[in-house]
């Protein structure tokens, strides 16, 4: 008798909370007037989720170290612009986070740690290596629910990993399989990250290579096959480079060395022992009520509770 393989719903945590945040209004407050738009926004968030794609397994991965040193030390300018505080060396530095988002995240880990759900942060390392992990060592379909594109690089049709990208909070999801890939940027899951890094990204501080934009990089990814192939033509003169693409390319060769360590997401964190299986009861009942009360969380702590049981 053979059993059906477990399909795991990885949830890009602080990705949702964010857009928790911004897609719930303020006025959204516990009895003692503090925010939680974040919080409640989230855990209808996850009811959704789980009523319409139904996992058998879901992990909440959580950002441990938001600028791991070993990105940062690299490419230095990595995620340099979202710093609030630079810390000691050895612990992340502090992001910008609006005022009334940060007092809610430590809510957010009590109230899935409360119900059950497997909530998995590894130090040095960011939520999307977490993920990049778990999907790694995943033997079932794998849906990665995230707002970064980042994650595309990890889609692959012959496993079953797809990314749920959120267009409108999560009851509008794009699913980005290779077919979308290849029709949206023309490389596959695995090519993703050379476009990525030839491209750059502002909103990470990745400079990319000056000159060489998306559809370069796609261009360029096509006739070459991939970014060894594509600096393997830049010591070739008879490669069909522009002398433009030829020069940016070549005074770029110290980033495009490093970025590739920074860009893809690491497939070996040390992950602690949990247990990534749907709850359908809370875990600890008591803790759960107290949450609720203390933040005014019934509707939607008791709008998830019914899809968990259903």
């Amino acid at each position: 008798m053979t059993t059906r393989p477990k399909k795991c719903l990885l949830l890009d945590t602080s990705s949702l909370y964010y857009r928790a945040y911004f897609g719930v209004p303020d006025s959204v407050r516990a009895p003692d007037g503090t925010p939680v738009n974040a919080v409640r926004g989230l855990l209808d968030f996850i009811g959704r989720l789980v009523q319409d794609h139904r996992p058998d397994e879901l992990v909440a991965c959580m950002d441990a170290d938001w600028r791991p040193h070993w990105r940062v030390e690299l490419i230095p300018s990595y995620k340099a612009h979202r710093v609030a505080v630079e810390t000691a060396e050895g612990l992340p530095d502090e992001e910008e986070t609006p005022d009334t988002l940060a007092p809610q995240v430590p809510i957010i880990e009590d109230v899935l740690d409360a119900l059950g759900i497997a909530r998995v942060g590894v130090a040095g390392y960011e939520a999307d290596d977490v993920i990049g992990t778990l999907t790694g060592l995943a033997t079932g379909p794998v849906d990665i629910v995230t707002g970064d594109r980042d994650l595309y690089q990890l889609v692959d049709d012959a496993r079953g990993v797809r990314v749920l990208y959120p267009l409108k909070g999560v009851g509008s999801l794009q699913l980005t399989d290779e077919a979308w890939l290849r029709e949206k940027y023309g490389v596959d899951g695995s090519g993703y990250v050379d476009l990525a890094l030839l491209r750059g990204d502002p909103s990470d501080g990745l400079p990319g290579v000056p000159g060489i934009g998306e559809k370069t990089a796609a261009k360029l990814l096509d006739t070459f096959g991939d970014l060894a192939g594509i600096m393997a033509a830049v010591d070739d003169p008879a490669s069909r480079l522009t002398p433009s693409q030829r020069k940016r390319l070549d005074e770029a060769r110290d980033y495009v060395a490093v970025a590739p360590t920074v860009v893809r997401v690491a497939g070996d964190v040390p992950l602690p022992e949990f247990d990534p299986a749907l709850p359908t009861e809370p875990r600890d009942p008591a803790a759960l009520e107290a949450l609720a009360d203390q933040w005014g969380l019934g509707g939607a702590l008791q709008r998830l509770l019914s899809v968990l049981r259903a």
